[in-house]
């Protein structure tokens, strides 16, 4: 594990929960903005398995000692937390002229198992990974970053919904006359241009071979910015986000944004 890591991460989450006047009970002894460091530390080196971060987090003195229990009950108090914190980076990192969105396959089990899971149930959450070319079931991650891989803008949504369905929630802050790049599930003329004339943002797919190329200059930036996203899922691949075993629903999303806050800490710091 990097200190720099755990120490910067410690002081950017208690930073903001002081910010925002959250007051820890004076009965605790694990503070607030520990318990989510933990969370934190477990997806990035431990791929979101908590007992074995807080344990190593008490052995190595960085955090008293709590028990697993009442760290877990803390923990999903906390849950909202963990949403709060990832938001307010996106808002601040969401500067520049280029971002990159795309999605990615979270599942909640195995397909063979799908009729006995309990968390979701229906056929929105069946859905299909062109890129790996398998069905899978559970929920689909929308995110966009910034050519650094810094989370900006995400939202998680049954996996048969389509790459479109929330591109105007996504956009809506980014700043006027950058432009997002994306592949080919974001071709739509009539999107793109209802984001442009609301907010003043681009989007710019990779074309289909039957349809006329974008600019040279958006293929230039295209080329320069698209594969970042590959990187940024293959980091939160490591992690084991699409590996997160939960009983409950605020589970499975608080270690989902656990994830994209380790994230952003990883590619804040690098």
């Amino acid at each position: 594990m990097n200190d720099t890591y755990i120490v910067t991460a410690y002081c950017v989450i208690a930073d903001i929960l002081k910010a925002y006047d959250y007051q820890d009970d004076r009965r605790v002894g694990v503070s607030a903005a520990e318990i989510l460091l933990v969370a934190v530390v477990a997806a990035k080196y431990f791929q979101n398995h908590h007992e074995r971060a807080l344990c190593m987090l008490v052995r190595l003195g960085d955090i008293a000692r709590v028990s697993v229990s009442r760290f877990n009950r803390r923990l999903h108090a906390l849950s909202d937390w963990l949403y709060d914190i990832v938001t307010l980076l996106g808002e601040i990192f969401a500067q520049g002229e280029a971002f990159i969105i795309d999605s990615m396959p979270l599942p909640v089990c195995k397909r063979a198992r799908a009729r006995r899971n309990k968390k979701v149930r229906g056929k929105a959450y069946w859905g299909y990974c062109a890129a790996k070319k398998e069905k899978f079931f559970g929920w689909r991650l929308h995110l966009i970053c910034t050519p650094d891989g810094i989370p900006v803008a995400f939202d998680m949504l049954p996996a048969s919904e389509q790459d479109l369905t929330p591109i105007h929630e996504l956009t809506a802050n980014l700043p006027s006359g950058a432009a997002v790049f994306g592949d080919k599930g974001y071709i739509s003329v009539a999107d793109a241009r209802t984001i442009l004339e609301a907010v003043g943002v681009r989007i710019v797919a990779i074309p289909r071979k039957n349809m006329p190329r974008n600019a040279w200059a958006d293929e230039y930036d295209m080329r320069l910015y698209r594969k970042r996203i590959e990187t940024v899922y293959s980091q939160l691949e490591k992690m084991g986000i699409q590996r997160l075993h939960a009983r409950t629903h605020v589970g499975f999303d608080l270690k989902a944004w656990a994830s994209l806050l380790a994230l952003a800490f990883t590619n804040i710091i690098n």
